[in-house]
């Protein structure tokens, strides 16, 4: 059952990696359809960082050493994507 478990995780992991990762492809594909306005290059910036660090933070957490490194850079994910 444990091992179970533990291959569910993985699965839901591995899923999740790749959500994050095409998620920052459509808001890279997103920021380059805004206007090339002052206001269009910050919000262009703004949701180019924060949308696409979402997906590293997440993969960096996935390799944490401890639960609460884990946690921790969750969080960081969980914040980047409320900013974007």
């Amino acid at each position: 059952m444990i091992e179970d478990e533990k291959e569910s995780r993985r699965i839901f992991s591995r899923e999740l990696e790749k959500r994050t990762l095409r998620f920052a492809v459509m808001i890279i594909r997103l920021s380059a359809k805004l206007p090339n306005t002052p206001e269009g290059r910050v919000v262009r910036n703004q949701i180019a960082k924060s949308g696409t660090s979402a997906g590293a933070n997440y993969r960096e957490a996935n390799r944490s050493r401890s639960k609460a490194e884990f946690k921790s850079k969750i969080k960081v994910c969980e914040s980047e994507l409320s900013e974007t």
